[in-house]
């Protein structure tokens, strides 16, 4: 009788462990779900959704080289100016 009593005192304390224990693993951004309409309409889905996504990186690159760009542009006259006055200085 004590040994039944041990027994399912037991019980709910390793269910509850095992529940607790096993997380389900999801990668990031992952709902758990599947897309309505099949495989084929995810499919074109993210195809769009990765285009998307690639057209708005390419841009804010091409965004960041033309900062780059113009930031090199203003060094390089700077140079120029400080060559200039070096050479003024050095003549006189």
């Amino acid at each position: 009788m004590v040994r039944a009593r041990v027994i399912q005192a037991i019980r709910p304390l390793a269910f509850r462990r095992s529940i607790a224990m096993s997380s389900r693993l999801m990668a990031e951004g992952d709902v758990g779900g599947t897309r309505a309409g099949g495989a084929r309409a995810s499919d074109s889905i993210n195809k769009r959704e990765k285009a998307n996504e690639d057209m708005y990186i390419r841009e804010q690159e091409q965004q960041k080289l033309k900062t780059l760009k113009e930031k090199i542009e203003a060094q390089e006259r700077h140079l120029k100016e400080l060559k200039d006055h070096i050479d003024d200085l050095t003549k006189k």
